[in-house]
């Protein structure tokens, strides 16, 4: 048996305990009730006249005597009160036998003064425990045996009027103490009800914002992985970018200087600047890294820099065409901007190191519904079997031995802005890169 079985079993059994040692105290309480009510029958019985009457000489004068409750008197009240003992658990059967004995012996000795102590506390019991309508059943059968209980003594007293009022009166009275006490019992038990689900909403409440909390804490920190990823492929997309162009004006300068030292010096030069944009950028990017450190305000690249394509292509040896036609910058977020940027930029790197084209057209303009992007090239053209990935040279640079990700990255930029991107040949036998993003930043017209 595990510990949590373990712990269960010992709750149930002092569960268990705790429910018999209540039910003892329920029952000496009861019988400790019942024998209360005995001796206050018997004590009633004996000075109910003399409490009437407290004069001895006017008791003389009217002929009535005080007199000690016989043997069967007292087994009488005795038996009225006894079944007090399960008055919780048979609480109409309680009443009937209390009211039955007393009638019983009332009518067997003879006296109006027989003590209504042991049918109260049952008709009590009754109201008590079985609220409003059978209290007024209880209420209306204790008041008819005590109006009836004249019809069965055959010598009336004086007093007996006396008596009937005042046992009626003690009936009416018990019946509505005992509704009263059960209507508290039961405002008790519904304000202690409320106040357990004002607890528990509480409770809910509390556990309701701790998860939202815990998900705001998730949320944050996708974001911060989300953003991790972004900076790491855009870095990945820079390097790519300036190494690609590095190493074809380094492979010039190798050729020409012999040949032409000018022409390699120049080349290196341009090694110089491209690696020194290339260091700037990476700088900028993963500087925001840096834990502790304020991250950097200067925006990332966006289409301002298309031209610095145009300029590498050209220095790789590829002639180029920018067109940017009906494109306002301003009024496009920055998010999507900069994703444009990083798009024709990827494609144009793996124009330079895949494609071996001559030419090149860089195609940026704002249609109906959107903006659209197309790069395309001269180059080796599609595979004969284009994957769904986008095929060409472009798309095996980036998932075959190489190990980039330029087509992937691309696809995933474009498809983060609900937008499509398609790789198909060119007209001039190439490859031609497109991407639609959807304009969803506009509000929509009225």
């Amino acid at each position: 048996m595990d510990e949590k079985t373990q712990d269960i079993a010992r709750k149930l059994k002092a569960a268990l305990v705790q429910d018999e040692r209540m039910g003892a105290t329920q029952w000496l309480v009861d019988a400790a009730i019942a024998a209360g009510a005995f001796g206050f029958g018997v004590l009633q019985m004996t000075l109910s006249l003399d409490l009437f009457l407290p004069d001895h000489f006017t008791r003389m004068m009217l002929g009535i005597q005080s007199v000690a409750p016989s043997g069967f008197a007292i087994l009488g009240i005795a038996l009225t009160c006894a079944p007090l003992i399960v008055r919780r658990k048979l609480p109409w059967p309680t009443f009937a036998a209390c009211v039955a004995f007393w009638l019983l012996f009332a009518n067997m000795l003879q006296v109006s003064t027989l003590s209504l102590a042991g049918p109260l506390v049952a008709l009590f019991t009754v109201a008590y425990e079985r609220g409003r309508g059978e209290s007024a059943v209880a209420a209306v059968i204790m008041l008819a045996a005590v109006l009836a209980s004249p019809l069965l003594v055959s010598v009336q007293s004086p007093f007996d009027s006396l008596i009937l009022l005042q046992n009626a009166i003690l009936a009416a009275a018990v019946a509505l103490a005992g509704y009263a006490f059960n209507a508290r019992g039961r405002l008790v038990q519904e304000a202690e009800a409320r106040a357990e689900q004002a607890e528990r909403l509480q409770v809910a409440e509390r556990l309701r914002a701790e998860e939202a909390e815990r998900a705001g804490h998730v949320e944050a920190a996708r974001r911060v992985e989300s953003e991790r990823v972004r900076i790491a492929r855009e870095v990945h997309d820079i390097t790519a970018h300036s190494l690609s162009a590095v190493s074809i004006q380094a492979a010039a300068a190798e050729r020409l200087i012999d040949a032409d030292p000018d022409a390699a010096k120049q080349a290196i030069g341009e090694v110089r600047v491209t690696a020194k944009s290339a260091l700037n950028d990476m700088r900028s990017m993963v500087g925001v890294l840096r834990s502790g450190e304020a991250a950097e305000t200067e925006p990332t690249a966006g289409t301002e820099r298309m031209q610095s394509l145009v300029d590498y292509l050209e220095g790789a040896g590829v002639a180029c065409d920018l067109f940017m036609y009906g494109y306002d910058r301003e009024g496009v977020p920055a998010h999507v901007d900069v994703a444009l940027f990083g798009i024709a930029r990827e494609a144009c790197t793996n124009i330079v190191r895949h494609s071996g084209a001559t030419k090149a057209t860089i195609a940026l303009r704002e249609v109906e519904g959107g903006i659209v992007l197309f790069v395309c090239d001269n180059g080796h053209g599609m595979p004969d079997e284009p994957s769904e990935a986008g095929g060409g040279s472009e798309a095996s640079s980036s998932s075959g031995s190489s190990g980039g990700h330029g087509i992937e990255g691309m696809r995933e930029r474009v498809s983060l802005l609900d937008g499509t991107f398609e790789v198909t040949p060119s007209p001039d036998g190439g490859v031609c890169v497109s991407a639609m993003i959807p304009d969803s930043w506009k509000e929509p017209s009225r």
